[in-house]
């Protein structure tokens, strides 16, 4: 959460890592990149869609923000629903 618009500036769940992960296919590919999102009351999302390291950890959580992941994936970008 780039934009954080809480009283004290700070998000709960910014100390941890919430990353997803999907099988490779030339569709996905045109999708990698950086997103964001303005929810217009202080709060911004970040999302970057890349392709994954070597061991890296995947932790198939993203904190109730799946939606997002599903509107990239439909749109090419973030949108409320």
């Amino acid at each position: 959460m780039p934009n954080v618009g809480s009283w004290n500036g700070k998000w709960t769940g910014a100390a941890n890592r919430y990353t997803k992960a999907f099988s490779t296919s030339k569709k996905m590919k045109k999708f990698v990149g950086s997103y964001y999102y303005n929810f217009g009351d202080g709060w911004g999302a970040s999302i970057e869609v890349r392709n994954a390291e070597p061991r890296e950890k995947i932790t198939n959580k993203f904190y109730g923000y799946e939606w997002m992941i599903a509107s990239i994936k439909r749109y090419g970008d973030i949108r409320a629903t």
